[in-house]
């Protein structure tokens, strides 16, 4: 009998370890709308997933339950702001709503606006949210009334008074994520004011677990740290060896550069292995086939640790998106009549496919130059336009008074335009006969695509008669 119960109580451990968190709220003004919370993947690719949407009725009025067994970090977009939220396992929060403010039409059409973020506090005092929300406010005074002496003059005393200050108003909160919290925040502010080097202070990360790796604190130190290192360091006094070793795959030698260098160990060295290929991928100073081939090594793929093991794919399947020759995703919507259409239903031509806002005066001279596009190509191309959803009589109306050809279908959620990673309009990708990425980005139609377009068929012109020479 006590042998049975110490397995029933083996296998309802697990069981127990997942606690609901209730997220609530209650705010006229925003009744109707809708608040999409999302955590990211890892803290290397930043894949973005949704976890819960709070609905709030006709008054505003919302509520939500979600599983999990640890402190979970999510954020939430909504008008010009980005919420910062932590959900701790068996609690109810019921979130503070700030005043509604919803973007310009100059802050949409803006690829590099940014977000006014902020820590949510709730009703439910003590919480870990309030904590942190009260400690960044503070942190943020205080690091304002020193600027001058800290970040000028870098004195050592006045970040003494800071760490004073702070733990005079926060050393009873015991809370161990609010202390990493805490220690991180005040980490950053020094090597900030004091322009340390990584080497003198990456020996920190290999204090903290895996479970903290998506905290803020943590990303935001991490990103300072390791961010574009394999390229500084190549560029160094006896980085060719740096190089060398990245266009050979060879990992072992960069994990022992971080040890000896940067003093990072264990699953952290991993860890930091997978955020320096992935900035190296993109500074184009190295081998992209090396960078592939070493994200696919079992040293990630048959990592003991799940995240690490997740991170080496998602990193994988990142740089991987839309490279020339991989099959591009299907783009199915519905056109300006309303019937369904998808991008990869046809074949035997190339096919052009431009995102496109008809918002801005700039999206509008491309479209209208489509027709010299298509005029030139139409044997060998087809046209996709995927619009961003807007005002649909002032869409009818433009498209009424300008011949534009293509296929025209509108992303009424903005699904396809996250897909693709759209940052500003327009932007254009060519894919061959096969829906394969040819061209990504492709030039738009005023920037010189018709010369980009024509090249390529000559191109394979002459490819094609040399295949019919041998």
């Amino acid at each position: 009998m006590s042998r049975f119960l110490f397995l029933f109580f083996v296998f309802l451990l697990p069981l127990q370890a997942f606690s609901a968190v209730t997220i609530q709220c209650n705010n006229p003004k925003y009744a109707a709308k809708k608040l999409v919370f999302y955590s990211y993947s890892d803290p290397v690719s930043h894949q973005s997933a949704p976890v819960f949407t709070l609905e709030p009725d006709g008054n505003g009025k919302a509520s939500k339950s979600v599983e999990t067994a640890t402190v979970k970090f999510v954020f939430c977009d909504f008008g010009i702001y980005r919420g910062l939220l932590f959900l701790e396992p068996g609690q109810t929060i019921t979130l503070k709503l700030p005043p509604v403010r919803e973007k310009t039409f100059a802050d949409e059409k803006n690829p590099y606006f940014k977000p006014v973020t902020f820590w949510f506090e709730t009703e439910n005092a003590p919480q870990l949210n309030n904590q942190v929300a009260r400690f960044t406010a503070r942190l943020n005074l205080l690091t304002d009334q020193y600027f001058d002496p800290l970040y000028f003059r870098q004195s050592k005393p006045y970040l003494d008074s800071l760490k004073t200050g702070i733990d005079k108003e926060f050393g009873a909160v015991k809370n161990e994520h609010f202390m990493l919290n805490k220690q991180l925040a005040l980490k950053l502010v020094e090597v900030d004011a004091f322009r340390l080097k990584p080497e003198n202070y990456a020996n920190i990360f290999n204090e903290i677990k895996p479970v903290y790796w998506q905290f803020p604190a943590f990303t935001d130190l991490f990103e300072k740290a390791f961010s574009g290192l394999l390229s500084f360091d190549a560029k160094t006094v006896g980085g060719d060896n740096l190089k060398k070793a990245v266009n050979q795959g060879n990992l072992q030698f960069l994990a022992d550069h971080l040890k000896k260098k940067y003093q990072v160990t264990g699953e952290m060295a991993d860890l930091a292995l997978l955020k320096i290929l992935h900035d190296a991928w993109y500074s184009g100073d190295f081998s992209k086939a090396s960078i592939q081939q070493m994200l696919k090594a079992t040293r990630f793929t048959g990592h003991q640790n799940s995240v690490i093991r997740e991170m080496a794919k998602n990193i994988s399947e990142k740089i991987s998106f839309l490279l020339t020759g991989s099959a591009a995703p299907a783009i199915c919507l519905k056109n300006t009549d309303g019937a369904k259409t998808c991008t990869n239903t046809t074949k035997g031509k190339y096919k052009y496919i431009l995102f496109a806002d008809t918002e801005m005066a700039v999206s509008r001279e491309h479209l209208k130059y489509l027709a010299t596009v298509e005029q030139k190509f139409q044997k060998n191309l087809e046209i996709f336009i995927i619009l961003r959803k807007t005002e649909p009589a002032a869409l009818r109306k433009f498209f009424a008074e300008n011949q534009v050809p293509g296929l025209k279908l509108i992303d009424e959620n903005g699904e396809f335009s996250a897909l693709y990673k759209i940052r500003s309009y327009p932007q254009c990708f060519l894919l061959d006969e096969n829906h394969k990425v040819k061209l990504s980005p492709a030039k738009a139609p005023l920037d010189g695509f018709e010369q980009q377009f024509g090249t390529l068929l000559q191109n394979d012109r002459i490819e094609n008669l040399r295949k019919q020479g041998k």
